[in-house]
Parts: C-alpha cells; structure tokens; sequence
C-alpha cells in the first residue's frame, strides 16, 4: 500500500510537470501561433505524453522492461484514451456549460489523472 501510494505521488509530480508542459504549448499554438484551441489542446497533450513516459518509466515506476516499444504502446493508448476523456470533458465545460477554456482543461486534467494512474499502474508498468 505504502509503494501503491508513493507511486502516485510520483505519478503526480510528474503528471504536475506535464500539465505545465501541456498548458505552456497549448497557448503558444492557440494564443501565438492562432491554431484552433483543440488542435492546440491535441499539441499540448501530445508533448506532455512523451515526456510523461520517460519520467515515469525511469523515476515513477522505474521500469527495467525492455521491450519499451511495447510498454509505449499501451503508454500511448492509455493517453490516447485519456486525451479522449479529456476532449470529451473540455468540450462539454468550455461549449455546454460555458466554463472558461483554461478552467475547463484544468478540470478535465483532473478528472482524467485518476483514469491514467490507474490504466499505468495495472496496464502498462
């Protein structure tokens, strides 16, 4: 239980360091580059997804795996998935109930990391 949750922890810290990462590319494609906010969002997550899996495959979860074309793999889908939840949940926020943009994607990050913790601890590591 103690290694269950230090995991998470971790998977936080890193999950923290990727929402940074997500929300300073989002509003550099949507606010200075003038893309469409959720290609923008796609770009923001994407970036943080691939940091996300090196950070926790070596300090979260500290995978020896060496089949790592696999276990990103089921990292990605378990993102893709996740990006997925997070559109679903920014679209209803932001169109539907008229929530600001940037306080609807902190709610859906939310609302997604428990999804993704969950799938990477029991699926992919």
């Amino acid at each position: 239980m103690v290694t269950w949750f230090i995991k998470l922890l971790k998977f936080g810290l890193v999950g923290g360091l990727g929402i940074v990462t997500d929300f300073i590319i989002t509003w550099l494609c949507k606010e200075r580059f003038r893309w469409n906010k959720y290609i923008a969002n796609a770009c923001g997550f994407c970036t943080a997804v691939l940091q996300n899996y090196a950070l926790n495959r070596y300090w979260t979860f500290q995978s020896r795996d060496e089949q790592v074309l696999m276990q990103f793999s089921k990292f990605l889908l378990v993102s893709l998935l996740g990006l997925a939840l997070n559109t679903a949940i920014l679209m209803l926020l932001h169109e539907r109930l008229r929530l600001p943009f940037y306080w609807s994607k902190i709610l859906a990050i939310a609302l997604v990391f428990f999804w993704n913790f969950s799938a990477n601890y029991y699926f992919t590591f």
